[in-house]
């Protein structure tokens, strides 16, 4: 049954409101019974708190009107039990009294009552506290919807996290598959790699190929932005140059008569560029830096598409970083590209990385940049190998504050050159 309240009040709920009468006089029950049941509540009755509490137990009333003044467990302490009880929902409490001093009304009001009502009860003040009453009860029973709602959806949202979270971890492990070696000794020189995303998968991506006895190849790219879209776009471009499918590598031609040999870096990134304006459809740009190794002479050829420059530590500890620069893959059509050299001297290393290094941040917004770079190197010059690459980490970790956490992702190919025994 509805409760049709005055004023155009709607009802809380589906049911009507159920109001526990609470008063050792059996003829205040009836008359404020009489006033209720007219107005279409649901009606409990009590004559004691004791039994008020019972029916408590058993029966949620939504609002309580309890006499102040009963013999055994009078209003007050009744109120406090009846706060102290666990329940769905909030249950508004009106107390009745004689009393109208201030202290009398706060320490109702400490006790956990609403309201108060002054005896003899005024038929319509009666009904505008349970009005109020109703209002406050819907207001709560609407936010008490709203928030489970939200732990509702925030569960599901912690659900899908978790699985996506799952997922990106799963991608993480095939994007570092696809650095399947970290170190490979080449005789004249060994080749160490490092990957380091910012996230779960990053837009780096590192590695070298070898091309036949004497030439080997390396590249370090760099896709823009971050996330999952960039490291679908490193995923397609490591088929490009794989060293497991010289085949498919676009650096690499066969020769007639058997044999395979180097394509012009420049011509690789040329062609790189027209492959991803012409076939990719992705708003994803990258930078690159590709090298021919000869290992016998130790010359390496290079081409730079907006890459940081390659630094060179020869073996007296001095450094070299100078590169052309150009542009970055994927920006504009018919885009080319310069080539230069370095010729390596045995125990001489060369360093291709990406901006993740010289571009991290110390607590304070400063860049480590490339005299920062130069200066690690200076303190790792007896350090080699993956552990030179393990230590710079550590180094770029102090520099940004301690945490580990970068907010690129970090990067690093290192060629290390002894020259092939005579």
């Amino acid at each position: 049954m509805d409760a049709p309240l005055q004023g155009g009040t709607a009802p809380v709920q589906d049911r009507a409101s159920r109001v526990l009468v609470v008063d050792d006089s059996r003829l205040q029950r009836h008359i404020l019974k009489v006033s209720l049941k007219r107005w279409g509540y649901e009606i409990l009755e009590a004559e004691s708190g004791c039994e008020a509490l019972e029916i408590c137990h058993e029966t949620e009333p939504d609002m309580v009107i309890s006499d102040w003044m009963m013999p055994g467990m009078n209003g007050l302490e009744f109120c406090k039990a009846f706060r102290e009880m666990e329940r769905e929902s909030y249950g508004y409490f009106i107390l009745l009294t004689s009393k109208s001093e201030k202290q009398e009304v706060a320490l109702g009001l400490d006790n956990g009552a609403d309201d108060f009502l002054t005896k003899p009860v005024s038929a319509a003040e009666l009904r505008a506290r349970l009005n109020a009453g109703e209002r406050i009860l819907r207001m709560e029973r609407e936010l008490t919807e709203k928030n489970r709602l939200i732990n509702s959806a925030f569960q599901e949202i912690q659900s899908l996290y978790y699985s996506i979270d799952s997922d990106l971890i799963e991608a993480k492990k095939l994007q570092q598959s696809l650095v399947r070696e970290r170190f490979r000794d080449f005789g004249a020189a060994q080749v160490s790699l490092m990957l380091h995303p910012s996230g779960h998968v990053g837009g780096d991506l590192v590695g070298f190929f070898p091309v036949n006895a004497t030439r080997i190849g390396l590249f370090s790219i760099d896709v823009s932005g971050h996330g999952i879209s960039s490291a679908l776009m490193t995923a397609r471009l490591a088929g490009y140059l794989s060293s497991t499918a010289p085949e498919q590598n676009i650096a690499i031609e066969a020769v007639s008569g058997g044999g395979q040999r180097p394509i012009s870096p420049a011509k690789v990134i040329e062609n790189l560029n027209q492959l991803v304006l012409n076939e990719m459809d992705t708003e994803h740009y990258f930078t690159l830096l590709l090298a021919d190794v000869d290992l016998a002479s130790g010359r390496v050829r290079m081409a730079q598409a907006g890459h940081p420059h390659p630094l060179v530590q020869r073996a007296d500890g001095t450094i070299e970083q100078n590169g052309p620069g150009g542009l970055p893959v994927g920006l504009l059509p018919g885009a080319s590209y310069d080539e230069f050299t370095v010729t390596l001297q045995p125990g001489d290393r060369l360093m291709i990385f990406s901006d993740g290094i010289t571009e991290c941040p110390d607590p304070d917004g400063n860049q480590l940049n490339e005299d920062g770079l130069e200066s690690v190197l200076h303190r790792l010059s007896d350090t080699r190998g993956i552990a030179l690459l393990e230590s710079m980490i550590w180094k770029l970790s102090d520099f940004a504050g301690g945490d580990g956490d970068f907010p690129d992702d970090v990067s690093a190919v290192l060629l290390e050159y002894q020259g092939f025994a005579k």
